[in-house]
């Protein structure tokens, strides 16, 4: 469907309700943040068994990243419209299942139907960008629902918070009925029913299974619930060599379908690799921010849970507003120049957090009269760098796949960033452990009768926890200085994405 078929004004009703189930799928992914503590309350979970509610997360995000690829070619198959409400009606069933769940798997059961539904939402409307606007326009339209979709990760976390205070957390998945209930009429109304070009080729269910049994391996194997044990959890290994069967079946299938998800002799390859490389990477230094400056505000600044994430407030505001700017200064000046510059951005703001104190929140910047705080800036740096990235590279994709593979391209993008965010975190929690157990390694507990009086066993107690806040903080901004890398690494890859702004 060309950007002719509606009117503007209609086109920006459809996007804008596209938008709205992008934002209600975005709150889902984050809402259960806040929630744990009433949920082990409710649930009679143990404070010492958190893990039991490890596949509260891994579920929805098993569920997420598995479906998004045949999900997103069934929408070229069989319309934006239709795939939208049918996500949006699995988000009023996984919401109503997770509401009223009784035990832990219930909960769970609940939380992978929400994450299959969500999972496709973003990728779908992106879809649905390409459908009604022109290529010049596309990218700031994209850039509008990638700041949706990342408003959602800033609002999430509170918006769980403060409903769950007056109706408990349940109340919280309660209200999501109703909210998409007016995203499926809103859905109704203003999407166009199908595409023009309707196909009729089948959606490839061979393929999309062999690709969702691969994700959902990867994901098991890669998320270890106790990471200072080891590296990998027990089922690490045999799930990851799993994933590598059946992704090796996944390509040696894709050679020789008839109808693959994703029709390589139609698509330029080497710009399209590149921008997935560019949205693995932006993936993994997101994953990195939110995991690791939480950790170091409640590790090293004594923050808790509500003060470690005013902190990363800095950085998720930016991220949407990067998002916006992107898409415009993409449609003005081209999605490789704008994907680069934002990606650099991230490095240098990443560089700048690789010099990160214990005291960082007294440190300032002072170009000027009045002094800006380090850690505000430089969270802002990397919030901005990161979101200027999302619009450009999804315009990207969308440019290289003819029109019937923009459902299954968007998939591949958000597949990209998702598997970054998994990877990333993993590899990056697994060298700081290493760091931080080698620069403790020598360190002796003191113990106060080997010291003959308090003063000594004090000064004694003090250089020890010194030395463990040095090992700790050299653990972080060496995962800074790495991430940092990992973008200058995606810059690369974007800029192999070719030719400028589309004309």
């Amino acid at each position: 469907m060309t950007g002719t078929l509606t009117t503007r004004g209609g086109r920006s009703v459809a996007i804008g309700a596209g938008g709205l189930a992008v934002l209600l799928g975005a709150l889902d992914t984050y809402v259960v943040v806040g929630l744990f503590r009433q949920i082990m309350q409710d649930l009679q979970i143990p404070v010492n068994r958190l893990e039991r509610l490890t596949p509260v997360v891994t579920g929805y995000l098993l569920g997420y990243v598995a479906a998004m690829p045949v999900l997103g070619q069934a929408s070229d198959r069989f319309g934006r419209r239709r795939l939208l409400q049918i996500c949006l009606g699995g988000l009023v069933l996984g919401s109503a299942v997770t509401a009223g769940a009784p035990s832990v798997p219930v909960l769970v059961a609940g939380r992978v139907v929400l994450g299959v539904a969500g999972g496709a939402l973003l990728p779908v409307t992106m879809a649905l960008a390409a459908d009604l606007w022109a290529e010049h326009r596309r990218a700031a339209v994209l850039g509008a629902v990638g700041a949706a979709q990342e408003l959602g990760s800033v609002l999430g976390p509170v918006y769980g918070i403060a409903l769950a205070a007056v109706a408990g957390w349940r109340g919280v998945f309660w209200v999501n009925i109703p909210l998409a209930l007016l995203a499926m009429l809103a859905v109704h109304l203003s999407v166009p029913a199908r595409r023009a070009e309707t196909g009729t080729s089948p959606v490839d269910l061979r393929g999309g299974a062999l690709l969702a049994v691969t994700l959902g391996l990867a994901v098991v194997g890669l998320y270890n619930p106790d990471p200072a044990e080891q590296v990998l959890p027990d089922w690490g290994v045999p799930a990851l060599v799993g994933a590598a069967i059946t992704g090796t079946l996944f390509v040696v299938h894709q050679s020789r379908a008839r109808l693959p998800l994703i029709d390589t002799t139609r698509v330029r390859m080497r710009p399209f690799l590149a921008a997935l490389g560019a949205s693995l990477a932006a993936g993994a230094a997101l994953m990195v921010t939110l995991v690791d400056v939480d950790l170091f505000a409640q590790t090293l600044l004594g923050y808790d849970d509500h003060g470690a994430v005013l902190l990363l407030l800095r950085f998720l505001v930016a991220l949407p507003i990067g998002a916006l700017l992107g898409g415009a200064l993409a449609s003005r000046f081209g999605e490789r120049g704008v994907s680069v510059c934002g990606l650099l951005l991230a490095a240098g703001g990443f560089g700048l957090m690789s010099t990160w104190t214990a005291d960082v929140l007294s440190a300032a910047y002072r170009p000027g009269p009045v002094p800006l705080p380090k850690a505000d800036v430089d969270l802002a740096l990397v919030g901005l760098g990161l979101g200027l990235v999302i619009a450009p590279i999804s315009a990207v994709v969308l440019r290289l796949t003819p029109p019937e593979q923009h459902g299954i391209a968007s998939a591949g993008v958000v597949v990209a960033r998702m598997t970054g965010m998994l990877v990333g975190i993993a590899a990056l929690s697994a060298w700081g452990l290493h760091r931080f157990h080698s620069l403790t390694a020598t360190l002796d507990v003191p113990l106060r009768v080997l010291f003959d009086s308090e003063a000594e066993f004090r000064s004694a107690m003090d250089d020890y926890t010194a030395a463990l806040r040095d090992a700790m903080v050299t653990q972080y901004t060496e995962i800074f200085a790495i991430t940092g890398v990992v973008c200058l690494a995606g810059a690369v890859c974007a800029a192999l994405l070719g030719g400028t702004r589309t004309r």
